[in-house]
C-alpha cells in the first residue's frame, strides 16, 4: 500500500519561503512521475508542479519562476521550493505518484499573510 507523508508546511509572510517534503513508501520511487498538488478552501485541487523519473518538470502558470520540484530516489523523497510566496498560494499541499491509483496523504497546510 502506498503511503505519502508530507511535511514542511506553515505560516509565512507574503514574499517568503518554505520547502515542502514527501517521503513515500510502498512502490517503486524511482520510476514513477510524481507531482505536487494544491486545495484551497471552496476550491478544486490542482496540479501545481510535476517531475518525471528522468527528472523532467512541468509547472502550474501560476507557479512558474517561484516554485521548483525535485526528488531525492536515494530517500524517496519529492520536494517542493516556495520562493516569493504569494497570499493565493494558501492551501494544503498534497503530493502524489503521477498514475498510479492511490489515496491522498495527510497533506501540509501552508498559509501566506499579506
Amino acid at each position: 500500500q502506498v503511503q505519502l507523508v508530507e511535511s514542511g508546511g506553515g505560516l509565512v509572510q507574503a514574499g517568503g519561503s518554505l520547502r515542502l517534503s514527501c517521503v513515500v513508501s510502498g512502490l517503486i520511487f524511482r520510476i514513477n512521475a510524481m507531482g505536487w498538488y494544491r486545495q484551497a478552501p471552496g476550491n478544486q485541487r490542482e496540479l501545481v508542479a510535476g517531475i518525471t523519473s528522468g527528472g523532467s518538470t512541468n509547472y502550474a502558470d501560476s507557479v512558474k519562476g517561484r516554485f521548483t520540484i525535485s526528488r531525492d530516489n536515494a530517500k524517496s523523497t519529492v520536494y517542493l521550493q516556495m520562493n516569493s510566496l504569494k497570499p493565493e498560494d494558501t492551501a494544503v499541499y498534497y503530493c502524489t505518484p503521477i498514475g498510479v491509483r492511490t489515496d491522498w496523504g495527510q497533506g501540509t497546510q501552508v498559509t501566506v499573510s499579506s
